[in-house]
């Protein structure tokens, strides 16, 4: 099987925990692996796929916690870049009653902004069918130019190229365009995943639906949109489709979107797909829809329990959560 090499964040995602004692709201933060792209690669991992992790870690507590977490997962680690010079970005998460959750980022000058664009190694991209990234690794100009160079690298070795917008606008300094960052990307991506927000932001003034044509024309081959618990819809060249997610109760919100993905990158990766035979299967709705399918039972599966890394679907336990619906 060939690799699956997710490129990013991972960071630590410290989760609220509210608690009422004698009328008095005290709220604790209990301390779990994530990053967008590190939930995709142990997404993958723990569904059995071979995914490996890219990334720059610190050598601080935090940084430890988070290696020894994707090890622990199944993910390999053979291309983390660890640095004591800078510490392990932070994220606490607040859940509202419904299970949504708000961030607050500690993230000036941590270690996952320093990867640059020389620690990629051109064997890394040897025998791997897809690279997949997001727009976390955009926010400053260091960290956006080692990125691009890593979508280069996977472009001129054949991988396939997956982009999941997961847009944090509190990432980005005021006086800068995520936008006018994002836009220039499209193009290179084979895959590429957004909310319905995140869908209307990018396509400005445009009707949502000429936008994504233009993205598809430009070069991609598999546009998907989630809308949270609404249906989901997905555009190739052969025209749209949409499914329904199945109703659960949600508990936490954090993951749901990185197992979607990772289950998406699992099922394409055991194609060992080219940009050939992707867009082949993206002319087979029969066989694409149950892969978006599976994909969606593992966003449920993950948006069902609390946390990151543990909320991750293994084969079992997606099969006993689809029994159990």
């Amino acid at each position: 099987m060939k690799k699956i090499l997710c490129f990013g964040e991972a960071l630590v995602d410290l989760l609220s925990n509210t608690l009422d004692d004698d009328n008095v709201t005290q709220e604790s933060f209990i301390k779990f692996a994530g990053g967008a792209p590190a939930n995709v690669s142990v997404a993958a991992a723990k569904l059995g796929g071979n995914a490996y992790f890219s990334g720059m870690l610190s050598s601080d507590m935090f940084g430890d916690f988070l290696m020894e977490s994707l090890k622990s997962h199944g993910v390999k680690t053979d291309y983390v870049c660890v640095m004591s010079e800078a510490k392990t970005a932070l994220a606490f998460v607040s859940l509202d009653q419904e299970g949504e959750r708000t961030f607050e980022f500690y993230r000036d000058n941590s270690a996952d902004l320093r990867f640059a664009y020389s620690d990629f190694q051109t064997h890394w991209f040897e025998d791997c069918s897809l690279f997949h990234f997001c727009s976390n690794t955009l926010t400053e100009q260091n960290i956006y130019a080692s990125t691009a160079y890593g979508i280069q690298m996977a472009q001129d070795s054949g991988c396939l190229v997956s982009f999941d917008i997961n847009l944090r606008l509190n990432l980005w300094a005021t006086d800068d365009s995520p936008r006018l960052k994002i836009l220039p990307l499209l193009a290179r991506c084979n895959i590429i995943k957004a909310s319905k927000e995140e869908l209307f932001y990018l396509a400005g003034e445009q009707p949502s639906d000429d936008f994504i044509q233009d993205v598809l024309a430009s070069g991609c081959q598999l546009f998907i949109v989630t809308d949270s618990s609404r249906a989901m819809q997905w555009y190739t060249q052969a025209g749209k489709a949409s499914y329904n997610p199945i109703n659960i109760q949600m508990v936490d919100s954090t993951a749901a979107g990185d197992a979607f993905v990772g289950g998406l990158l699992y099922q394409l990766g055991q194609l060992n797909l080219t940009k050939a035979s992707l867009a082949t299967l993206c002319n087979q709705p029969s066989k694409l829809t149950p892969i978006i399918e599976y994909a969606s039972l593992c966003g449920a599966h993950a948006a069902s329990r609390k946390g990151a890394f543990v909320s991750l679907p293994t084969q079992q336990s997606l099969a006993e959560f689809r029994s159990s619906i």
